[in-house]
């Protein structure tokens, strides 16, 4: 017999309470409430530069320039069962990280903060990395700020 279950009197099979279902009330947490954890767990690896897309980096920056603030679910996918969780992070690294321990760090804070705060189970967080950041060449500030070849 699994270990969430017990037998009663008429040997009918009954679930034990879960942390989300119990005697006094049931919890639902919306996917939304999941994708903010997640997104925010995600940002918190060093090495992450961004998160997202070339497509949902520039929504936000649309966003951001109407001050709108800043959509934590960005480059955020899950799906919410009733016991269970799963992620899809998108990110954009920092040039010069390892990508495979930067995925894995960002998977275990996922993990963590997702399991810590919501009581899910999470089956998996996939991690997409879309792009790396390179470092401001100051050759490139120096030709900005340079005057003119022209008039």
């Amino acid at each position: 017999m699994a270990e969430n279950e017990k037998k009663t009197g008429t040997d009918i099979d009954v679930k034990k309470d879960s942390v989300l279902d119990t005697q006094r009330g049931r919890t639902s947490i919306d996917d939304v409430v999941v994708a903010k954890i997640a997104g925010i767990a995600a940002r918190e690896v060093s090495g992450v530069h961004d998160l997202g897309g070339g497509a949902a980096r520039m929504v936000g920056a649309l966003r951001d320039s109407f001050n709108a603030g800043t959509d934590v679910r960005q480059g955020v996918d899950v799906e919410v069962g009733e016991t269970e969780a799963a992620a899809d992070v998108a990110i954009i690294a920092e040039y010069g990280v390892a990508i495979h321990e930067l995925a894995e760090a960002i998977r275990q804070n996922v993990i963590d903060a997702i399991e810590s705060m919501t009581g899910l189970k999470v089956t998996e967080v996939n991690v997409v990395v879309h792009d790396v950041n390179l470092p401001k060449d100051e050759n490139e500030d120096e030709e900005e700020s340079a005057a003119p070849r022209v008039n």
